[in-house]
């Protein structure tokens, strides 16, 4: 066989690889596409929190709840949490009083960007002060996939029939400075007010910001 018929016997087998892991990568993202707002929000079962504690999407059914994609590490996620304007954490603390149930997810993989376990991640949420009614530990990054969380923060609001409501950035403007906050249409907030008065949110989807999931 000649040098030429190898190479290009080579080339092709080659070709033929990209070809088939492109096909490979186009089923795993059709297998992992955005849930719907409107529609049923992805379900999860014996999540394990860093309080130690397993739970699951259906233990909260009749209540609103909501899901928070985060990274301790990331400037948009620290945007949020920054004091005194404390944006995140007045979020959490309000929707306690609302009886609604604020979901903390953490789907960074070890030794990645945002990973903790569970004490550290109990440690951090009580040193800026933070809220949520649980922090789920997600290092295999399967609850993060099933909502096809993209970024830190990327927000949900799921309503108490288990219909997603909302989904995308915490607000209107896409930056890392604090002092945009307050100038913000935070989505959030809107998608909580509409739900409780049992009407759909005006804005129901919007592209996230912030940094990627660390899968």
């Amino acid at each position: 066989m000649t040098t030429f018929t190898r190479r290009n016997l080579g080339l092709a087998a080659g070709m033929a690889t990209a070809v088939a892991l492109t096909a490979g990568a186009m089923i795993a993202f059709s297998a992992n596409a955005a849930p719907i707002t409107g529609e049923a929000a992805p379900g999860f079962t014996n999540a394990v929190t860093a309080s130690g504690e397993t739970i699951s999407l259906s233990d909260f059914a009749g209540q609103t709840v909501v899901m928070e994609w985060t990274n301790h590490d990331c400037p948009f996620v620290k945007k949020h949490y920054a004091e005194p304007v404390s944006n995140m954490q007045t979020m959490q603390a309000d929707a306690s009083t609302d009886d609604t149930v604020w979901i903390q997810v953490i789907s960074s993989a070890p030794g990645k960007q945002g990973y903790l376990e569970a004490d550290a991640a109990l440690a951090k949420n009580a040193e800026r002060s933070a809220a949520p009614a649980y922090t789920i530990l997600d290092p295999s990054g399967d609850i993060g996939r099933a909502y096809d969380a993209k970024t830190t923060p990327h927000m949900y609001v799921i309503k108490g029939d288990g219909e997603l409501a909302y989904a995308g950035a915490i607000d209107s403007i896409r930056s890392a400075k604090v002092g945009d906050i307050a100038k913000a249409t935070n989505y959030v907030t809107a998608a909580l007010t509409a739900v409780a008065a049992g009407n759909a949110p005006e804005v129901t989807n919007s592209k996230p910001y912030g940094c990627s999931v660390k899968y």
